[in-house]
């Protein structure tokens, strides 16, 4: 075999048409050698006799696609010092464009023996693990354009590649559960009807199914647990797992782009699936284990801001390098739109505290390709002050958990709850306003993969996380959730009606809050988990979309009911869509807009009675009720090329009451308007909404919410 010097840079194995170049970091490796991997289980062993920088490469005439690889670190194994080389141990790529295989949890993947963790394991982890794959990188994207919506035109939907997809009854049964049913038209189509622009997808960065729960016949559904940050995870791959993984996914994002989709993807650059130190040693912590975590003032043990185990380095340069390498690669090979990056507090930690000017920070805000794209941060980790919604920098966006508790306290009836609501409601200026940030940089939600569905949101008030196998230990205990007067399924019809109204609450009062709305997949049909709050372990039919089915009625969300949730939800996406007062790019101003002739502010706030808020009726304990004018005719950002932008006005009246509220209709600001949108009898309006003039007394029932527009 020929062994050319080749190059140290692209890290990876870079095909060129005619071979591959390998290159890999490693600092505390004395040698390193490639192992070409064979069919039969044999392995051919290369050195990498070149080094510049700490990096060992070599080029490999006629190294094809498809070729199995992956490395052996030669060097100190002194778990007192940090060092854990051990070349027993075949070590996925770090830059790895693809990965082949499962690990079979085989105690040849760890560096000790079980019951001994203090000793050195040396047996060949080789047929027991994952192997690295050279990829071909050419694609035929054809004439893809990114969709590059506005924040203030997305509507995001978080879903998991295998969960939206696996009980479709349209999809072909080969294709459930992978990239290639991202790309079928019935899925594309559900998106566009639903009014979605962009698809956030739970990790697809290839992951571990952890020892502990593949014992107790669980697995890692969610994927939090991200061992290849270049690769796309193989086991939602149809077509294969030698590279066809890679064009698979590059298929599905041509496929939502010539829709209009965007493809965000949720991102875990904060921790490995490597875990603590009696993890198994699978790439990173056998090439150099001191450059790429965070490791104790013991460096046996290592630092956990994560709750996974360990964290990565953030202040080494190779961490950093690896990161920015990664999200270019995905903006720039896999055309992906955005990031959703998990636990992000963890990346602002240079040192112990939260940084919100770290290093990391600093790469993204001068990076041409990644400071382009979509950035969205889970403002919070398990650390030491890491709950920092409202901190990250001008550029990015961030989950808004505020908003999330502040709705469910609203509809659930808690008190002293209004002032903090129309706060969120309005683009949570007290977060983002500060910093020069607008109300596009919250993204709304009610719910997410991590909690209740929102059906389970109003149906229990415990969780029942029972089927974890962790005794119900696990999961947030503190929902905001409320059962509406029976715990779990009923067959009480007043308490399923409802909850129904609660759901029907909850997505209008998203789709009327200025900022992002992100809806989690299968809410749009009350898809349930049956109180499960955190099914990151349920990889079967308990966390998979079970899809309605017009005319039958079944459990999981089939049946009319869920057709006509799905309905409503589809009019309240569009409604907001189709009228920018509703999805501004700059905060309220509280006053009328400069230059018109209108004297009504861009935003007036009323109580039941029709009265102007006041400071104490901001506060009052009991007030549970409160309509929001808003002004179509004062909106002060103007259109694309410059125009002025009007829209139709509308009021919004909120009863979050236990009983029937009567509101009534400002007398000076409209004198006509007309329903479209009533949460207690969609039907109604739908057909065709009451006229209401000013001063007219409406009758709200218990926890409903009503829209009135009126022309521009």
């Amino acid at each position: 075999m020929q062994v050319w010097p080749g190059q140290a840079y692209p890290l990876g194995a870079t095909y060129d048409g005619a071979g591959t170049n390998f290159a890999v970091f490693s600092e505390a490796a004395q040698r390193i050698e490639l192992c070409l991997l064979h069919d039969d289980g044999s392995e051919t062993a290369v050195e990498l006799r070149e080094s510049d920088a700490f990096v060992r490469h070599a080029y490999l005439p006629g190294i094809m696609p498809g070729q199995r690889y992956g490395f052996r670190a030669h060097g100190p194994y002194e778990p007192a010092q940090g060092l854990r080389c051990n070349s027993a141990k075949l070590l996925l790529d770090p830059y790895a464009r693809a990965v082949s295989g499962t690990i079979d949890w085989d105690e040849a993947v760890y560096g000790y023996h079980f019951g001994k963790p203090d000793s050195r394991n040396d047996l060949d982890s080789a047929p027991h693990t994952m192997a690295s794959v050279v990829v071909n990188p050419y694609f035929d994207w054809g004439d893809d354009r990114p969709p590059r919506t506005d924040y203030h035109e997305t509507v995001m939907y978080e879903a998991h590649v295998k969960g939206l997809t696996m009980l479709h009854p349209e999809l072909p049964q080969e294709l459930r559960g992978t990239y290639a049913a991202l790309a079928h038209p019935v899925i594309i189509e559900h998106l566009r009807e639903l009014g979605v622009t962009a698809l956030e997808l739970m990790p697809v960065h290839q992951f571990v199914n952890d020892h502990r729960l593949v014992d107790e016949g669980l697995a890692n559904y969610w994927g939090y647990n991200t061992i290849g940050f270049f690769a796309p995870h193989n086991a939602y791959a149809s077509w294969g797992d030698r590279g066809q993984q890679v064009l698979e996914f590059k298929s599905a994002v041509r496929a939502l782009h010539q829709a209009g989709i965007e493809v965000i993807l949720d991102v875990v650059y904060n921790h490995t699936a490597e875990g603590n130190h009696m993890g198994p040693t699978l790439s990173f912590r056998g090439l150099d284990n001191l450059s790429y975590y965070r490791l104790t003032d013991d460096p046996r043990y290592y630092m956990d801001t994560t709750g996974t185990g360990n964290s990565l380095l953030m202040r080494s340069p190779h961490v950093l390098q690896l990161i920015m390498d990664s999200l270019r690669y995905w903006v720039t090979e896999m055309r992906v739109d955005g990031f959703r990056f998990d636990l992000a507090a963890t990346l602002a930690r240079q040192f112990h505290e939260v940084d919100r000017l770290s290093s990391f920070f600093d790469l993204v805000q001068q990076d041409p390709v990644v400071s382009q794209v979509k950035l969205i941060a889970e403002p919070w980790d398990v650390g030491e002050g890491g709950y920092q919604v409202g901190n990250f920098p001008p550029l990015w966006t961030e989950w808004n958990g505020k908003y999330r508790d502040t709705v469910r306290d609203l509809w659930r009836g808690e008190p002293r709850t209004l002032a903090e609501f129309g706060s969120r409601l309005t683009g949570s200026s007290d977060l983002y306003q500060g910093d020069g940030r607008r109300p596009l940089a919250s993204v709304n939600f009610v719910t997410c993969h991590d909690g209740f569905t929102l059906h389970d949101l109003v149906s229990y008030n415990e969780k029942h996380n029972e089927a974890n196998g962790e005794d119900n230990r696990d999961g947030e205990s503190h929902n905001r959730s409320w059962n509406c007067g029976a715990e779990g399924e009923t067959d009480d019809p007043e308490v399923l009606e409802l909850r129904t109204r609660q759901i029907r609450n909850f997505i209008a009062t998203l789709m009327f809050s200025q900022g992002v709305p992100m809806l989690s997949h299968g809410d749009e049909f009350g898809r349930t988990q049956q109180g499960n709050n955190n099914a990151y372990c349920q990889d079967n039919e308990l966390a998979w979309v079970h899809w309605p089915k017009d005319g039958e009625v079944g459990e999981g969300g089939e049946g009319k009911e869920a057709l006509e949730l799905l309905e409503f939800v589809r009019q309240m996406v569009w409604l907001r869509r189709n009228h920018p007062v509703f999805r501004r790019r700059r905060f309220f101003h509280g006053r009328p807009m400069e230059g018109t002739h209108d004297e009504l502010s861009d935003i007036a706030w009323f109580t039941a009675e029709g009265e102007e808020m006041e400071q104490r009726d901001w506060q009052a304990a009991h007030a549970k009720s409160l309509m929001v004018f808003l002004n179509g005719n004062a909106i002060t950002e103007p259109g694309k090329r410059g125009e002025r932008i009007t829209d139709d006005s509308f009021l919004l009246l909120f009863n979050a009451h236990g009983e029937e509220k009567e509101f009534t209709v400002p007398i000076d600001h409209g004198r006509q308007w007309q329903a479209v949108v009533d949460t207690a009898d969609p039907k109604a309006v739908a057909e065709s909404g009451p006229k209401v003039r000013a001063g007219d007394t409406l009758t709200l029932v218990a926890r409903s919410l009503m829209v009135l527009q009126r022309p521009a």
